[in-house]
């Protein structure tokens, strides 16, 4: 089948909250064909449906819902959980699919739909690309009869659930008494079950980004606003700090000095110390493109190999279950523990974190700070409806940029999935030579969206 997607992008569907494609309608209809396409078999079938704590959730939850009841699937409500516990209660309740309604790291104004099959891992593109044509073709005549619509329901326990189910990821025996931690959970899915997880463990918890009120998910706080957790935790005199994004599937850390440590950081740690106990699988681990070099020279030191997809964590947990690998991630901070979770999450990922620090018995600093990485620089540029990527002088001066770093460093240049933003990277040892190669270029692709029409500025990355 083609895979032709118009609405889904690497993330699911993301968009400007009551604007298409993140519509009441839309929403609607994308219930009804997901749930026409996932009704395979005789059985009572049922959707779980989770959220975060956006304004937006309370237009967009309803929506899906009367979409799947007319599809005939019962819906169970979860209410505000991260994005790995909608996947965990996918596979733990039996149900034929799970969503999760977010926009992750994004602004409150923006929200997103994310799709988990039975099996708890994200739909793939051909998937999703049947979907999109179900909803685009005449649904009515496949809709459930008066006697056969759904039913909602609400979960109370949800919440419980994953919280048993994170704390039991963490090694048996260890505690995390003594261990003074700052959690920021960037106001968002993870505001209430983070906290209690660190705590039941035994840690000394400082909690902040936990007073969501709609509107404020991930301002100036989470792991896209890092500098606010380094702060935190000199201010607090803490161990070491974690910063979760709005869905809590991504994290950052800051060690006890208030020094930032990134994805790539905690995947390396976290592979040193499973290959040392002999629990690191495929004897690698999958990253995507924009991970570091210096990664993949220390885990090659190690003997340890590194396999680079496309930037997407579902991406990396695909390849992940191709090869037979159960550790990737993301230097963004998505990181797949696939002996725990079907897909990234920050908090599991920041337990295994925490248990190597108590085994190796040293500071956050010292345990952390895996290598030393290469000078690498990322910069956005946002554009409005069309990529400047296709214009010939960007070409041309990619093509220059390209042969410029040589064989001595990488360029990566991409459209986000889930905004409309061009990723410019570049690596090098050479740091002069890597900020002048990334500020030229963005300087041509700014030059050719304006030749457009385009207005654009610096974005955040994704």
């Amino acid at each position: 089948m083609a895979n032709q997607r118009r609405l889904f992008g690497t993330d699911g569907i993301r968009g400007t909250a009551n604007t298409e494609p993140m519509t009441a309608e839309t929403a609607l209809r994308l219930g009804q064909a997901a749930g026409l396409l996932f009704t395979r078999g005789s059985h009572r079938h049922r959707v779980v449906i989770g959220k975060d704590t956006r304004l937006s959730g309370y237009l967009i939850e309803p929506a899906l819902t009367a979409g799947f009841i007319g599809a005939g699937m019962d819906v169970v409500l979860v209410g505000p959980l991260p994005t790995p516990a909608i996947a965990m209660l996918t596979r733990s309740l039996r149900a034929d699919l799970g969503v999760m309604i977010s926009a992750s790291h994004n602004p409150f104004e923006d929200n997103g739909i994310k799709l988990f099959g039975p099996d708890g891992f994200k739909l793939s593109d051909d998937t999703e690309a049947e979907i999109e044509r179900l909803m685009e073709s005449t649904l009515q005549p496949r809709l459930a009869a008066p006697a056969a619509l759904g039913r909602a329901s609400r979960l109370n326990d949800a919440a419980g659930r994953y919280i048993e189910s994170a704390k039991s990821t963490f090694p048996r025996g260890l505690r995390l008494d003594g261990l003074r931690i700052v959690v920021d959970c960037a106001n968002g899915a993870a505001y209430r079950v983070a906290p209690t997880v660190l705590w039941e463990l035994g840690a000394d918890v400082i909690v902040v980004g936990v007073t969501p009120d709609g509107l404020n998910i991930n301002r100036d706080c989470g792991c896209t606003v890092p500098e606010f957790l380094c702060r935190q935790v000199l201010e607090h005199k803490a161990d070491i700090g974690i910063a979760l994004d709005g869905d809590g599937d991504r994290l950052v850390l800051a060690d006890e000095k208030g020094t930032l440590v990134d994805g790539d950081q905690i995947l390396a740690l976290i592979a040193d110390w499973w290959a040392e106990e002999g629990r690191l699988a495929g004897g690698g681990i999958v990253t995507t493109v924009m991970s570091n070099l210096g990664l993949e020279h220390f885990l090659a030191k190690k003997g340890l190999t590194v396999d680079r997809v496309r930037v997407g964590d579902r991406y990396v947990a695909e390849r992940m279950r191709r090869v037979g690998k159960n550790l990737g991630g993301e230097q963004s901070g998505h990181i797949i523990l696939s002996d725990f979770a079907t897909t990234g999450d920050g908090l599991i990922a920041a337990l295994q974190v925490l248990a190597a620090l108590l085994q190796r018995g040293r500071a956050a600093s010292e345990v952390c700070r895996m290598f030393t990485p290469l000078p690498q620089r990322l910069r956005s540029i946002r554009y409005g409806r069309h990529s400047p990527l296709r214009e010939s002088t960007v070409q041309a001066a990619v093509a220059k940029a390209t042969a410029v770093l040589g064989d001595s460093g990488r360029l990566v240049i991409r459209e986000s999935g889930t905004e409309p933003v061009v990723r410019v990277m570049a690596e090098a040892e050479n740091e002069a030579l890597v900020e002048r190669v990334v500020d030229d270029l963005c300087e041509t692709l700014t030059a050719a969206a304006n030749r457009l029409g385009e207005a654009t500025s610096e974005a955040e990355a994704d």
